[in-house]
C-alpha cells in the first residue's frame, strides 16, 4: 500500500480554477447536508451525489493507484451479491436491492477519490453540511416527538413511538447523528468559547435526539465513540492545556448528560419507552430462533451454501432479519461477499489505527470519522448496515484520508531533503 501511494504521489498535483474549486466544495457541503434527508425518493442525498460525480468526472477527477485494492474489495463483494441473486432478479425488490448495493459502492469510491485532493477544504465543506444535516434531522425528530408539529409532524417524523426525524427508521437515525455529534463534541473541545457555546448547544439538540430514537446501539455508539475520539485527542495532542480542557469538558459533558437523561425521565411517556428499550432482555434478542440465535443458526448455514440464500431471503427462514452485516454478507452473495466485506472492513480498520498518529493538517477531523466508523462496524455485528449511505460515506473517506495522509507526509519528506 505504502508503495503504491509513494509511486502516485510523484505525479504532479492538478492545479484547479479557483471558481470550479468554489464550487466543488459547495457540492460537498451539499452532499452533508443531503445525507440528512433520506425518507423520501429519490432523496436529496441520491440528487446531489449524482450531480457531484457528474461535476468531479467533468473537472478531471483523478483514479490514484492507491485506491485499486478498494475497487477491488468493492467489485468482487457486489459480483457476490449478484451472483447469489439471479435467480431472484425477476422480484422487484431483490433487484432494488442489488443496484443499492452498487450504488453505495460506487459512492464509496466516489468520496475515496474527492477528498484524497484538496482535501482539508473538501473535509471542510462536507463536515458543516453533516452537522448542519444532523440539525436539521435532529429538530424534526424532536419536534415530532413532542407533537410541536401537529398530528402530522408526529406521523412523519416519529415511529413506533420513536424519533426517526427525516429517516425512515429510528436506528440509522441514531446511528447517522453520531459523527456530527462528534464533530460537534470536537468544536465544544477545543475552539473558542462562542464557537464551543454554540456547538454545546448543536450537541445538546443532536444527543437529544439520538436519545428519542431510543436505539440502544446508538446510545452505546454516542458514548463510547465520544469516550473513544477524546482519548485519541487525549494522546495526539502536544498541549497540556488542551489536554486539561478535554478532560474538563469530558467530565462536564458526562454532569450535563446524566442531568438531561435525569429531566426527561420525569417524563411518563419517555421513562416508559426508555426502561423497556434499555432491557437488555428483549424477546426478540434471546432464545433459539432471537437475534443471537438466529447467527450462530445462520452462520451453520453459510458454511453449507457457498452461493448463500440471496438478498432478503433470511426472513424466509427465520422469524426476522440476519441483524449481522458479515452474516448477510454471507447469506445474501455467498462466500465471496462473505469474504470480501470483513476484509474490506477490517483493512479499512486497520490502516485506521495506523493513521491515527500520523500529523497532518486534517488530523482532528480524522479522529472524529475513524471513531465514528469503528463505532458504526462493532454496530455491524448486532444489526443490518450494508445499505447505510452514512457507512459508505465514512468508508470512502477513510480511504480517502489513507492516500491524502501518504501525499502530506511524501511531500513533507521530499521538502526536508531538498
Amino acid at each position: 500500500m505504502a508503495s503504491l501511494a509513494a509511486t502516485n504521489y510523484v505525479l504532479p498535483a492538478t492545479v484547479t480554477p479557483p471558481r470550479i474549486a468554489a464550487i466543488q466544495r459547495a457540492l460537498m457541503w451539499a452532499v452533508g447536508v443531503g445525507g440528512a434527508i433520506v425518507f423520501i425518493e429519490p432523496s436529496p442525498y441520491e440528487l446531489v451525489t449524482l450531480a457531484s460525480v457528474i461535476f468531479f468526472f467533468a473537472t478531471g477527477l483523478r483514479m490514484r493507484p492507491v485506491f485499486i485494492p478498494l475497487l477491488i474489495l468493492l467489485f468482487l463483494l457486489n459480483m457476490g451479491y449478484t451472483i447469489c441473486s439471479i435467480y431472484l432478479l425477476d422480484k422487484k425488490e431483490v433487484l432494488n436491492w442489488i443496484l443499492t448495493s452498487w450504488y453505495l459502492a460506487i459512492t464509496a469510491l466516489f468520496f475515496a477519490m474527492v477528498l484524497s485532493e484538496d482535501t482539508a477544504d473538501r473535509l471542510e465543506s462536507l463536515r458543516r453540511g453533516l452537522i448542519l444535516g444532523a440539525l436539521i434531522a435532529s429538530l424534526a425528530g424532536i419536534a415530532g416527538y413532542f407533537h410541536l408539529a401537529g398530528s402530522g409532524g408526529y406521523d412523519l417524523f416519529t415511529l413506533y413511538s420513536r424519533a426517526r426525524g427525516t429517516f425512515k427508521d429510528p436506528n440509522v437515525l441514531g446511528a447517522y447523528l453520531i459523527l456530527p455529534a462528534l464533530f460537534l463534541l470536537q468544536t465544544v473541545v477545543t475552539q473558542s468559547f462562542w464557537k464551543s457555546f454554540r456547538s454545546a448547544i448543536g450537541l445538546g439538540i443532536v444527543s437529544l435526539a439520538v436519545l428519542l430514537a431510543f436505539s440502544r446501539a446508538s446510545w452505546g455508539q454516542l458514548v463510547a465513540c465520544s469516550g473513544f475520539m477524546l482519548i485519541l485527542m487525549y494522546l495526539t495532542t502536544p498541549s497540556q492545556a488542551q489536554r486539561t480542557r478535554i478532560v474538563t469538558v469530558a467530565i462536564a459533558a458526562a454532569i450535563c448528560a446524566a442531568l438531561l437523561l435525569v429531566l426527561l425521565l420525569s417524563f411518563d411517556s419517555v421513562s416508559g419507552l426508555f426502561k423497556e428499550r434499555a432491557s437488555f432482555s428483549q424477546t426478540y434478542d434471546s432464545g433459539r430462533f432471537g437475534r443471537f440465535g438466529r447467527h450462530a443458526l445462520g452462520f451453520q448455514m453459510a458454511l453449507e451454501l457457498p452461493l448463500g440464500i440471496g438478498p432478503l431471503q433470511f426472513s424466509n427462514f427465520f422469524p426476522e432479519d440476519t441483524h449481522n452485516s458479515f452474516l448477510n454478507a454471507f447469506m445474501s452473495g455467498g462466500w465471496i461477499a462473505g469474504v470480501c466485506f470483513p476484509a474490506l472492513v477490517f483493512i479499512t480498520v486497520i490502516m485506521g489505527f495506523k493513521l491515527v498518529f500520523v500529523r497532518v493538517p486534517w488530523q482532528r477531523t480524522y479522529l472524529a470519522i475513524f471513531s465514528a466508523f469503528f463505532g458504526t462496524v462493532c454496530e455491524a455485528f448486532v444489526i443490518d448496515i450494508d445499505h447505510w449511505r452514512h457507512f459508505w460515506m465514512m468508508l470512502g473517506i477513510m480511504w480517502a484520508m489513507f492516500a491524502a495522509a501518504h501525499a502530506y507526509t511524501y511531500r513533507a519528506r521530499t521538502s526536508d531533503a531538498l
